[in-house]
């Protein structure tokens, strides 16, 4: 399994990849509502070692309640993607990062429950995370090389959609689309420099709410 190192050199490559990138951003949303997530680089639990973060919502929330997602939400009057990303991860996990920490972003991706999703990949050394009881029961570090496990992801056709579900297996759960698809595609941009596009693929259908 592929193994990165939480350094300079790897912060360099992610921004050289997303730099690279052929970004799609929609100028019309067809109605679906803007938010953004951020995809947040820190040191893993191993010394050393590159990690993303990833919460679980506290099932209090009445949309999203125990869903696996990243620190996102709507993007607010006036704002810019960029400022919603540090905004929610600030409000969510208690993380404040500056616009000095964005490396790039990646495509939109559109949600059944209608939003627009913009990722921000985010780099925050140092960190310490402190969960907001009231959106998220818990945050986990996982380490990057997870997203390169043998068999990941999981494309599977469903009866309900000509498009196929998107789904990673990672230590703490399997996890679904939007999320998967937007590792996913961290992963093949950011990690591995290959321009690959997540936006056909599909979310499952309890998610179409």
């Amino acid at each position: 399994m592929t193994s990165f190192a939480f350094d300079d050199a790897l912060r360099r490559t992610i921004t050289d990849h997303l730099g690279r990138f052929e970004l799609r951003r929609r100028t019309e949303t067809g109605g679906l509502k803007r938010a953004a997530v951020a995809v947040v680089v820190v040191e893993g639990d191993a010394p050393g070692e590159a990690a993303f973060l990833l919460t679980k919502r506290t099932p209090r929330l009445r949309a999203h309640g125990g869903q696996w997602a990243l620190p996102g939400g709507r993007v607010d009057a006036g704002e810019t993607i960029e400022q919603t990303a540090l905004r929610e991860l600030h409000e969510e996990l208690g993380v404040l990062a500056s616009t000095d920490d964005i490396l790039g972003t990646l495509d939109d991706y559109p949600t059944r429950s209608g939003y627009l999703i913009a990722p921000v990949v985010v780099w925050s050394p140092g960190i310490t995370v402190t969960p907001n009881p009231s959106e998220v029961a818990a945050a986990y570090r996982i380490a990057c090389r997870e997203l390169f496990r043998d068999g990941s992801p999981e494309i599977v056709a469903i009866e309900e959609s000509d498009r196929p579900i998107i789904r990673l297996p990672l230590p703490v759960a399997n996890v679904n689309a939007p999320t998967a698809a937007v590792l996913y595609q961290f992963r093949e941009v950011a990690l591995a420099g290959r321009n690959t596009r997540v936006d056909h693929f599909e979310q499952p259908v309890f998610a179409w709410r």
